[in-house]
């Protein structure tokens, strides 16, 4: 019995100190996801009436002016952006969106060919495995992220968009909700104002070329000095911000999910503590009991 009462109460200091890292997990987490959200909330307005004018404008001038409006007739090769962290322990935040992803893989048809960039060690790993291809992996960016982090990422995009090597660019990214949710989502990212992006970073609602509830009725664009030169300054730049804004929305996604998931695991362990110690308890009356059980019994047999 004093062998049961001491692995017992080993294994209560274990969890309890399991507990104590958890809970100082959640509380990094916790301060991360803060941050993350005041950069996310910051850059949604801009991000939003960007890509909205994107839209527009790919709805009302002639998408050969160029290279990053026009729509291919045929999709042979598709660059996919997979958005992931580079830790684990963040609950279902790297499960969801790579399963997401490997159905759109699986989507796109056998005629189709892909590769991807990975943002997040992660990701690389779970394409790894699957024997997908990968054309290029970035680590340690999802943290405290800085634009000119994302730069060298969307010129690259830019550039395997416009060299024809790629007829379509996906991005593949956890949408941040609330700290609660986080959704997997999967845009469409170039060619740029195509019908089919119909999604919007942050959380925003659908937007349709056009709609006037989204953006304000335009019948005509004045470009100074050139339309040319104009599209050559600011597409590029918005395809940058977008995926900046991507690489945001995944960054509170995952420490809102690991806060989350760690949370749930300082309560799963107080409850096994709660049982270990019930356990224990139990264990050391059963001793009691038994020792002043033997002492009458002992008592009994000298009086007889």
């Amino acid at each position: 019995m004093a062998v049961q009462t001491r692995t017992i109460r080993r294994r209560i200091k274990s969890v309890t100190n399991t507990r104590k890292i958890t809970k100082a997990m959640e509380l990094v987490a916790a301060s991360k996801m803060r941050k993350a959200m005041q950069s996310v909330l910051g850059t949604r307005p801009y991000a939003r009436l960007a890509w909205n004018a994107v839209i527009s404008i790919g709805s009302k001038i002639d998408t050969s002016l160029h290279p990053l409006l026009k729509e291919r007739k045929q999709v042979k090769k598709v660059l996919l952006l997979l958005l992931t962290s580079d830790r684990g322990l963040a609950g279902g935040f790297n499960t969801n969106i790579i399963r997401k992803t490997i159905e759109q893989i699986k989507a796109l048809g056998e005629g189709v060919e892909f590769q991807t960039i990975c943002i997040g060690k992660r990701g690389a790993d779970a394409m790894r495995r699957a024997n997908h291809p990968i054309l290029a992996s970035f680590t340690e960016i999802t943290n405290n992220t800085k634009f000119e982090e994302v730069l060298p990422i969307g010129r690259m995009v830019i550039h395997e968009f416009t060299n024809g090597d790629f007829d379509r660019v996906l991005v593949a990214y956890t949408d941040f909700v609330s700290a609660l949710t986080q959704k997997p989502v999967i845009l469409e990212l170039l060619p740029l104002g195509t019908p089919e992006q119909m999604q919007t970073l942050g959380n925003m609602e659908e937007v349709k070329p056009g709609s006037e509830s989204q953006i304000a009725a335009v019948s005509e664009y004045t470009f100074e000095p050139s339309p040319q030169a104009v599209l050559d300054r600011i597409l590029p730049r918005l395809v940058e911000t977008m995926i900046y804004q991507a690489v945001l929305e995944s960054a509170a996604s995952e420490h809102s999910s690991r806060m989350m998931a760690m949370r749930s695991a300082s309560d799963a362990a107080g409850d096994m503590i709660d049982s270990l110690t019930f356990a224990y308890n139990q264990a050391r009356q059963a001793g009691i009991t038994q020792e002043i059980a033997e002492i009458s019994s002992g008592k009994a047999a000298l009086e007889s």
